[in-house]
């Protein structure tokens, strides 16, 4: 299997939504957090690892995935990946080579 780093671009074959957090007033004087979408690309995505976790007292699965995409200087954690009806929590970002052509995120799947 290539590098992630050297991966050729037809590799990058979904689409994938850059979501941001943004608060929302409530009736009640809070906020309540939702996404907007904020940019698309193509990117690849890489199956990592699975897992079992506990989550308010019952089991849950947890699936982390490699994302290699372009490089762009407005992804970081807290922000998430939308792939149709999937949707995916940044962890970590990084520019492996310091060259600034592509980006390997780390990601978790969650549950919509």
């Amino acid at each position: 299997m290539a590098s992630a780093v050297g991966a050729p671009i037809g590799r990058l074959r979904r689409r994938l939504t850059l979501e941001a957090p943004v608060a929302t007033p409530d009736e009640l004087g809070g906020a309540t957090q939702v996404f907007e979408p904020v940019a698309a690309f193509w990117a690849q995505i890489e199956w990592l690892t699975g897992t079992e976790q506990w989550r308010q007292g019952r089991p849950e699965q947890v699936a982390t995935h490699r994302v290699t995409l372009r490089w762009r200087g407005d992804l970081d954690a807290g922000k998430r990946l939308r792939d149709g009806n999937r949707i995916f929590d940044i962890r970590a970002v990084a520019d492996p080579d310091g060259s600034r052509r592509r980006l390997i995120c780390l990601v978790e799947e969650v549950k919509p």
